[in-house]
């Protein structure tokens, strides 16, 4: 394949991605989120890249329905960086598969913050302020205006952050590679995903228990002696036994029902 013609080709694969980036949150859950959302973006890559190896697409379909969750303007750039990577998976036999989802953990919570920041935080405030006057005053203008301020920026971002995503995403990972850089990028991503991880389950898992007696005049908590011992402990330990759980094939919807029947249990026993 010539040079532009290659490039014809990569221009194909980002215009099919930005289309399908739209239904980021289609299928979204509470176990993955936005995770079959972005297969499903990916797999005009995916398609192209792996279109002669069975079983690279297959591990590559596998590999990005795992779990995502990021702003919806800001997560394009990690499609396009994930596409670059997966080429490079795709063409070089050396290459660590591995490193291409923990990029992605790496990089969900901070452009997240970026994400809300610009277009959660700002951008929808401006154009509800614009809108929400002429609507309130019957004026058409308002829902029309507020449609307009907030997603015409929306998508301009989506698709020139996928587009740069996957240009300087080839280049940068083309020239690490060779230099050794990459086996570096790649822990140090590793550390900020797990780094992530384990703050969002220390921020959304919130376990106490309610279990106190009487000794020598004095009333001992249990939630208290676990703090002094080891600050969330037992969401730590719930997360731990579902981990434990889930890589035994147990199915999820169990897991919730049977989170549910224990906090419902434990409360009528005056555990929590």
């Amino acid at each position: 394949m010539s040079k532009d013609n290659g490039k014809q080709q990569d221009q194909k694969v980002i215009s099919k991605m930005f289309k399908r980036s739209c239904f980021l949150f289609s299928s979204f859950n509470m176990v993955k989120m936005q995770g079959y959302g972005y297969e499903y973006a990916m797999l005009p890559a995916i398609d192209e890249f792996y279109k002669d190896d069975p079983e690279g697409k297959r591990a590559a379909i596998e590999r990005h329905s795992s779990f995502f969750n990021c702003t919806y303007e800001t997560a394009p750039f990690i499609m396009g960086l994930n596409a670059a990577m997966e080429k490079e998976n795709s063409q070089n036999p050396d290459f660590d598969p591995d490193s291409i989802n923990a990029i992605k953990a790496a990089l969900m919570g901070p452009l997240s913050g970026i994400g809300d920041s610009i277009f959660w935080g700002t951008l929808r405030l401006i154009a509800a302020g614009i809108g929400i006057p002429l609507a309130m005053k019957g004026n058409i203008l308002g829902p029309i205006l507020f449609l307009i301020i907030y997603h015409i920026p929306s998508i301009f971002t989506r698709y020139k952050l996928l587009q740069i995503g996957y240009t300087s995403g080839e280049k940068f990972i083309s020239s690490a590679f060779n230099s050794g850089l990459f086996e570096l990028i790649t822990n140090c991503a590793t550390i900020v995903g797990l780094i992530m991880v384990g703050a969002m389950t220390a921020s959304s898992v919130t376990i106490k228990t309610a279990l106190k007696w009487n000794m020598a005049g004095t009333t001992l908590k249990l939630q208290s002696i676990l703090n002094s011992i080891m600050p969330g402990l037992l969401p730590l330990l719930l997360t731990l036994a579902i981990l434990v759980l889930l890589r035994k094939k147990v199915k999820v919807i169990y897991l919730l029902f049977g989170v549910i029947i224990l906090g419902i249990i434990g409360a009528f026993l005056g555990i929590f």
